[in-house]
Formats: structure tokens, C-alpha cells, sequence
């Protein structure tokens, strides 16, 4: 079984085109994550078009003004110009054009256009007075999830301050991509519980979350700020959240070995929540407050309740293989059959699914598997398909893009709570599309 899983992942991962693709780029991951960095700037270093679809892309799913910005590239000055004009012309008119813009760092990440080009957007820096980080995120390779970890490791590479100092109370969150602001923000407020300076990065819990603030869309409103990134390698303990994050953890190690590096695929369900809490109660020697303890007796009773629909059902999930991880354990957890994982990137952590099919793929190859399921996790795109069956198949919206409901910032799978209201979520929808077959 794992030898054929692995020739499945390996054949799709190779797919010559994608018809209707669930997967996005490494350059919108990688905007995605300047703006959990506060007062940032993102610069993507490409055509105007490139930028526009990531800022409407960003606004039709958060319904919020995006900070993003570009260096207008095109396929003739990219050739005639170079890199470094583009880059600097950007930033001196975008800084000139709005007065009262003052960013305190400069988020560029490339594309496809520019990398394929070939501009040294590392030297680049040395002609900027505002402090500057680079990314190498071309289009042809990789997607969101590995553009937002390879900016994490940049900031950390490029910002961090080696030293061999240590706080014993300072923790550092590094999450995946898929976790929506509230998550980072509930993840933060457990660990503050504990007694920890908490930190993560990049940390949108303060950004895209719906609050109206001064200056909002114009620069990133992260709560991490340039000067926190510089001051990270004192903290005592790291804590990843999703594999494609260890490369991250990896760039600080690297800034003082004596950083203790913790990490889990992610948070949902019972049994990573425990290790979790067990891991801040042995750091911190304290017992977790009280309405922890609640949220975990009601995720069991969560379990007890939904594992009847659950258990009897068939799924299938698409979207970040950090994503669809964690969702696959809890729902195991309740007994769920797990017929398909359409993931938009080849990443070794789904090989650990147990799934009867597990390949990199886009929503034509999911489409055949759509038949059996009960359920569809997946994202906006699989709607119009699923109407198109003459079975009745329920969809969960998750993952990117999701254009149909309000409130994506604050859905919460994370911890006992968001587990919880996860299981009563798919165990709901499933209820409705049972009754009314």
C-alpha cells in the first residue's frame, strides 16, 4: 500500500498541465506572509498583472484592503532596464507618491518574469535605506505553503541576530499558511496563558482580521515588527506548526544552537492538543487554566456526538498538504473513510495519510472522486462542479480561494475549540445532505 501511494504522488506530481487547479503560486505566499510583519511593505517584482490578481485575489477572500505593491515589470524592460532601476523606481515612487507612508521594512519577492531574468535582488539591498528582505519565489516551482515558509526563513536568515543569550519565558510560534488569523491569535492567547512572551511569525492575527484601522491596506499591519524579528534568537523555545515550517526553525537554530525546537503537522484533534499543552506545562512547570481543561471535555463529547455521521461517511480533501493533514487525523480520529487527498504540491508529510488515494492534482482529477464522497472539503472552485453531480454531495469550504462566505479570517480548527467546532461543522452539513437524499 505505501509502495503504490508513493507512485501515485510521484506520477501526479509530474501532470504536464492543470485544467481546473487548486493550487497558487510561491509569490502569494510569499505577499501573503509580508503582511503578517508590521509596517511592511510587500513589493512583488513583477508586471502589474501578476500584482493585481494577488491584491484581488487577497480582498475577494478576506474582504479586506490588501497591502500590496509592484516594480511594473514587464517582458521588455525586464530585458532592457534590469532589475535594480525597476526595484528602486518603485520604491521611490510609491514612498513619494504617499507622504505618510513609512514603512519600516521592504518585503520583495519575485515571480517567474524576474527570476527567470535572472536579477540579483540580494544586492539590490545595499542601495536602500529602509531595512529590505529578499525572497527567491518563482512561479514555476513550489506554491503558497512553500512561499510562505521560504519568506519566514528569509526574515530569519536575513534579520535575526546571532547570539547565544536565552529567555526562558520567550516562545516563538512559526505557523503554516493555512491557518487563518483567529488561529494564530487563539494559539498566542493559549500560550500567554503559560506565562510566555509569544511571538509568531508571520503573525496575521492582528492583520486581515476584519479591524478597521488607520492606514489599513497601505502597509502590513502583522503585530511582529522588524526590530522583534532582530531580537528572535534569544527565545528560549520554537514551535512549528506544519512541516513545510521546519526550514524556518532550521534558519534560527542556526542563529543559537541552545534554542529548544518543538514541532507538530498541526493542531487538530485531541492527541496533538495534548502533547502541545503537555509541552508548555513542562516548560512553564504550571497547570493549564481551567477553560482549557473545558474546551478538551467538550472536543470528546464533540467526538462522541458527531462519530455516528462521521464514521459512516466517505471524504474527500483537497488544498496545502499542511492543511489536509490535519484534517485527515481528526477526522480519522471519529472513524471517517478518507477515499481521496488532492494536495497542491508534493510534500513528503502526506505520505503519513492514510488515505485510499493521495496525489498532487487539481479539481479534474478530483472530480471522479467527488461520486462517492458524503463530503468535499475543498476550496470556492469545487462548488460549481459538485452541482453539476446527480448525487447529492455536501462541500465544506477550506483553503484558498474561498469566495462564497464572509468570515474566513475568523474560522477557527485549531486547538480543542476550533476542533470541536470543526467536528460539529462537517457533522452538520453531513446531516443536511443525509436527511434531504
Amino acid at each position: 500500500m505505501e509502495a503504490q501511494k508513493k507512485i501515485a504522488l510521484s506520477k501526479r506530481e509530474h501532470k504536464p498541465l492543470q485544467v481546473n487547479p487548486i493550487k497558487h503560486s510561491q509569490p502569494m505566499g510569499a505577499a501573503l506572509a509580508f503582511m503578517g510583519i508590521k509596517n511592511c511593505m510587500p513589493l512583488m517584482h513583477a508586471s502589474q498583472g501578476c500584482a493585481s490578481y494577488t491584491k484581488v485575489f487577497y480582498t475577494r477572500h478576506f474582504n479586506e484592503p490588501i497591502a500590496m505593491y509592484n516594480t511594473s515589470v514587464s517582458d521588455i524592460t525586464a530585458i532592457l532596464d534590469g532589475g535594480d532601476y525597476s526595484i528602486l523606481m518603485a520604491i521611490e515612487n510609491i514612498t513619494k507618491k504617499n507622504k505618510t507612508l513609512k514603512p519600516e521594512l521592504i518585503g520583495l519577492h519575485t515571480t517567474g518574469l524576474t527570476e527567470t531574468k535572472g536579477d540579483d535582488v540580494r544586492s539590490i539591498g545595499t542601495h536602500i535605506e529602509i531595512p529590505y528582505c529578499y525572497v527567491n519565489t518563482p512561479d514555476y516551482e513550489g506554491g503558497m505553503e512553500s512561499g510562505w515558509a521560504l519568506t519566514a526563513k528569509a526574515l530569519i536568515s536575513q534579520h535575526t541576530q546571532e547570539t547565544t543569550d536565552i529567555k526562558s519565558n520567550k516562545l516563538l510560534i512559526l505557523p503554516h499558511v493555512s491557518m487563518q488569523p483567529i488561529e494564530v491569535e487563539k494559539i498566542k492567547e493559549l500560550c500567554d496563558g503559560f506565562g510566555f512572551e509569544t511571538y509568531a511569525l508571520p503573525d496575521l492575527s492582528t492583520s486581515l482580521d476584519g479591524y478597521l484601522s488607520e492606514g489599513q491596506g497601505k502597509l502590513g499591519t502583522g503585530t511582529i515588527s522588524i526590530d522583534d524579528i532582530r531580537e528572535l534568537a534569544n527565545s528560549a523555545t520554537v514551535i512549528t506548526i506544519g512541516s513545510s515550517m521546519q526550514i524556518a526553525a532550521k534558519a534560527l537554530l542556526e542563529k543559537n544552537e541552545k534554542i529548544n525546537h518543538i514541532h507538530f503537522n498541526h493542531l487538530m484533534g485531541q492527541e496533538n492538543n495534548d502533547n502541545f499543552v503537555a509541552s508548555l506545562m513542562k516548560i512553564r512547570q504550571i497547570e493549564p487554566r481551567p477553560l482549557v481543561k473545558r474546551w478538551r471535555g467538550r472536543l470528546q463529547d464533540a467526538m462522541l456526538d458527531s462519530h455516528f455521521l462521521i464514521g459512516s461517511s466517505h471524504f474527500v480533501i483537497t488544498g496545502e498538504p499542511d492543511m489536509c493533514v490535519g484534517m485527515c487525523e481528526l477526522l480519522q480520529s471519529v472513524g471517517a473513510t478518507i477515499d481521496a487527498v488532492i494536495a497542491t504540491n508534493y510534500a513528503s508529510i502526506l505520505e503519513t495519510i492514510k488515505a485510499d488515494n493521495i496525489f498532487v492534482g487539481d479539481l479534474e482529477d478530483a472530480v471522479i472522486h467527488f461520486e462517492k464522497a458524503d463530503l468535499v472539503i475543498s476550496n470556492f472552485h469545487a462548488e460549481r462542479l459538485l452541482h453539476s453531480q446527480e448525487k447529492r454531495t455536501a462541500l465544506m469550504l477550506r483553503g484558498f480561494p474561498n469566495y462564497e462566505e464572509l468570515g474566513n479570517q475568523l474560522k477557527n480548527d485549531q486547538l480543542y475549540e476550533g476542533s470541536t467546532q470543526f467536528l460539529f461543522e462537517v457533522a452538520n452539513a453531513l446531516r443536511h445532505v443525509k436527511h434531504e437524499h
